[in-house]
């Protein structure tokens, strides 16, 4: 889910109308890309291009996506793709979205393009081909330290339970856990934990699934949802994370937690009841086998500036990386590894045409740190359910 029009508005404060015009195309283009290589090389991965909808509790919100809707329009063109969005009112939000719940109610809802994808198993997909061109992939098998040497083999050498590795460019694609092998990045890129719920879908929810991704969006937090695609293993299932608010002090205990094994009760409590909450009448009698099939969590990078890190380190050649998605790395991680990739053979020459200055690594960058939850984006955390 794409939720380029939330984050518009301070990214133009911040960068300027055109690099935030340059993010949003980024991010569409982004999901484009992931859905057609998927396509194009038959990998099983319950690939489904499809409109979201964000439901809006209240005011404050309805009225911020209006003017950020209306300045994207104007920046990028009102035809631009990227800048294409529905505005619906209560009415249709019940009608339409089946949103019936009455606490809260819904202002209404914005509609655009977006889809839904297993990003495991389009990473599985991808290191099948990868390895029939001869990748050598050890599984279970943890980078455990991470150093510069200089003794002719190599310039970066990787300690594993289970041997060394050395070579001349590394990259580091290890998101909320990159401080921890290069520490420089302390304070820099932070984990958060995210949780997911999976729930059976009520008896009055529609028999073919729902049709769209959704999130809902409220005064202080937000949830997102993903139904799962016909064709798909449980089918119209109903994916929902996010919660984090609803935790003591508003989650700040899951900022810098690295253990993806345990849950947060406080959230798991919060996620259960959101279904029946949102969809009210049209959700019905819960399945029969329970409304929750489960639960789980995923550790996510943050940044300072809410921007990704993508390049070079700077002053340790060989090294690079890709990692800090914000929680929104379905919309940023393919089109940031093609950036990686031409910068690393030297073909970036034209990058800056579509690529964001304000990806890439640099010294001043480096030198910021990570202060709290106002530096997270307000709809990000949307990668666990896909």
């Amino acid at each position: 889910m794409a939720t380029s029009y939330w984050s518009f508005l301070d990214n133009a404060a911040a960068l300027g109308t055109e690099a935030a015009a340059k993010i949003a195309r980024l991010e569409l283009a982004n999901i484009n890309a992931m859905h057609a290589f998927a396509k194009d090389n038959s990998i099983p991965c319950d690939s489904n291009p499809c409109t979201t909808v964000d439901i809006i509790y209240d005011e404050a919100h309805w009225r911020e996506a209006h003017t950020a809707v209306e300045a994207m329009r104007d920046a990028l063109g009102p035809h631009d793709p990227a800048a294409v969005y529905s505005f619906h009112d209560r009415e249709e939000v019940k009608a339409k979205f089946y949103c019936a719940g009455a606490d809260p109610e819904p202002v209404g809802s914005i509609s655009y393009a977006a889809g839904s994808i297993s990003g495991y198993k389009l990473g599985i997909g991808v290191l099948k081909m990868a390895l029939q061109k001869g990748l050598n992939l050890q599984t279970n098998t943890p980078a455990t330290s991470l150093t510069k040497i200089t003794d002719g083999y190599g310039s970066w050498e990787v300690l594993t339970p289970r041997g060394r590795i050395v070579a001349d460019k590394l990259v580091l694609a290890t998101n909320g856990y990159t401080a921890q092998l290069w520490k420089a990045f302390q304070g820099v890129i932070v984990p958060l934990r995210g949780q997911v719920t999976a729930h059976r879908p009520g008896s009055n929810m529609p028999k073919e699934g729902l049709a769209t991704t959704y999130s809902f969006i409220y005064e202080d937090g937000y949830e997102y949802m993903v139904p799962r695609p016909a064709g798909a293993q449980n089918a119209g299932d109903i994916l929902i994370g996010g919660g984090l608010v609803k935790a003591p002090n508003q989650g700040l205990h899951e900022y810098g937690t690295t253990d993806d094994t345990a849950v947060n009760d406080a959230i798991s409590s919060y996620l259960y009841d959101t279904t029946p909450r949102y969809f009210g009448e049209s959700w019905g009698r819960d399945h029969p086998d329970g409304r929750i099939r489960k639960e789980w969590t995923g550790i996510m990078g943050y940044s300072p500036d809410g921007f990704p890190f993508v390049g070079a380190i700077p002053g340790q050649e060989g090294l690079w990386a890709s990692c800090s998605f914000q929680g929104h790395g379905m919309v940023l991680c393919w089109m940031c590894a093609s950036a990686l990739v031409q910068m690393m053979q030297g073909e970036d020459e034209g990058l800056d045409t579509w690529f964001p200055e304000a990806f890439r690594i640099t010294k001043q960058r480096m030198e910021k740190r990570f202060h709290g939850r106002m530096h997270t984006s307000a709809v990000a955390e949307n990668d666990l359910a896909v």
